[in-house]
């Protein structure tokens, strides 16, 4: 359902995603880790057609976020680390203008409204200025507005910021048992427990590229290490920052 192919992302000088080349299934559920300033946000917004590969492909169920964007977009559900919400709105206007985006009719608004709303705990705030909403409060509303169309591929970014513990678990929740009935989930996170928890398969991108994808087991196996996934990581990141160091300046 999601398919990179020598992906790369240039921003002059500097090499922010460096030949990605990816597939993943239909309802799997892939994690992506990486220290700050790894290509994590980079490669999400290329998926998301907010900005445009230097090369390489992005495909969201086949189509090309390039050449066939709305296409893609149909099928695709993206939800940002700091959501952009219209603050006039009510949660239920905003769900309502989201829908109405997707050509969704009434009925099948009202039908996915009422599933979401109860399940994210938002009867309280529903007819409340967005504005007014806590930053946790807004992260649910744009989760919500996000399966209101029962996208195929949902793409987040640090998914689980600004939310408390209860809050946090229940979208664990809703993103496993969409995952587990085909939805593919692409998640990047800075939290190794959420990989660890949720994850099918786990990436680890470093400097723009992938140093690692698999299980965790076969992570643990690459290292040699039985541990959390903390130290898997750190070993990981480490040996390709060691790596790179050893290239003589002005070598790639």
């Amino acid at each position: 359902m999601i398919e990179l192919v020598h992906l790369v992302k240039k921003f002059g000088d500097l090499t922010a995603v460096n030949d990605i080349s990816l597939t993943v299934g239909r309802g799997e559920f892939f994690a992506v880790l990486g220290p700050n300033a790894a290509g994590k946000t980079t490669t999400i917004r290329i998926l998301a057609g907010l900005i445009k590969p230097t090369s390489g492909t992005a495909r969201i169920a086949g189509f090309d976020v390039q050449t066939h964007p709305l296409e893609a977009r149909r099928r695709l559900a993206y939800v940002p680390d700091f959501p952009f919400l219209y603050d006039k709105l009510t949660p239920w206007e905003f769900l309502r203008f989201i829908g109405q985006l997707f050509h969704m009719d009434e009925a099948r608004i009202q039908s996915a409204a009422h599933e979401l709303i109860p399940r994210f705990n938002l009867e309280p705030f529903i007819s409340k200025p967005i504005e007014g909403l806590s930053h946790g409060t807004r992260q649910r509303v744009a989760i919500v507005s996000a399966l209101m169309h029962d996208p195929e591929v949902f793409v987040i970014d640090e998914p689980m910021v600004g939310l408390d513990p209860q809050h946090a678990r229940i979208v664990k929740d809703v993103l496993k048992e969409r995952s587990q009935k085909g939805m593919t989930v692409f998640l990047s996170t800075h939290q190794l427990s959420v990989a660890e928890e949720m994850a099918d398969r786990i990436g680890i991108i470093h400097q723009g590229k992938f140093v690692a994808v698999g299980t965790r087991e076969e992570l643990r196996k690459q290292t040699g290490l039985q541990g959390a996934l903390e130290e898997t990581f750190l070993a990981l990141t480490a040996e390709e920052a060691n790596l790179s160091a050893q290239q003589p300046i002005g070598k790639p």
